[in-house]
C-alpha cells in the first residue's frame, strides 16, 4: 500500500503530485527546490543557500516520514550548470553524519530548472 507524505514545513505541492510517497518501506520524494515553505518565495542568495534550503526541504519531508539522511539510498541532483558541483556538493554532503553509508547518486546539468533555480534533488529513503 501506498501512502502520501506532507509536512507544511516544506513547499506544498505546485501541481498533481506529492512531496513524498511511502510505499513498502520506501520513500520518494519530489524534486526539491529552494521555495520557502511559509512564504512560497525562492532563497535564492547563493548557491551555497540555495542548497541549504533545498537539503532543509527534504530533511523535513524525510523527518515527517520518521527518517533522516542516514535512511537515503538515492539522490539525484540535477543542476543548472556543472560549475555549481563543488559548491552544492560541499552543502549536500554535510547533511549525511560521518561515517554513514552514504547513498548512491548522480548529478547532471539540465538545460533548465523550475522558476529558474539553479539546484534540484530528489532523494530514495528506506527503513524497514
Amino acid at each position: 500500500m501506498k501512502k502520501a507524505i506532507h509536512t507544511t514545513k516544506a513547499p506544498a505541492a505546485i501541481g498533481p503530485y506529492s512531496q513524498a510517497i511511502l510505499v513498502n518501506g520506501f520513500l520518494y520524494t519530489a524534486g526539491q527546490v529552494a521555495l520557502i515553505p511559509e512564504t512560497g518565495g525562492l532563497d535564492m542568495q547563493s548557491v551555497k543557500t540555495e542548497t541549504k534550503r533545498v537539503m532543509e526541504n527534504l530533511k523535513a519531508i524525510l523527518t515527517e516520514a520518521e527518517m533522516d539522511f542516514t535512511h537515503v539510498v538515492k539522490t539525484s541532483i540535477f543542476l543548472s550548470s556543472m560549475d555549481l558541483f563543488v559548491e552544492v556538493n560541499s552543502i549536500y554532503g554535510s547533511y549525511f553524519p560521518e561515517g554513514s553509508i552514504l547513498p548512491a547518486r548522480e548529478t547532471v546539468a539540465v538545460a533548465g530548472l523550475p522558476k529558474g533555480v539553479n539546484v534540484e534533488i530528489s532523494v530514495v529513503a528506506f527503513k524497514g
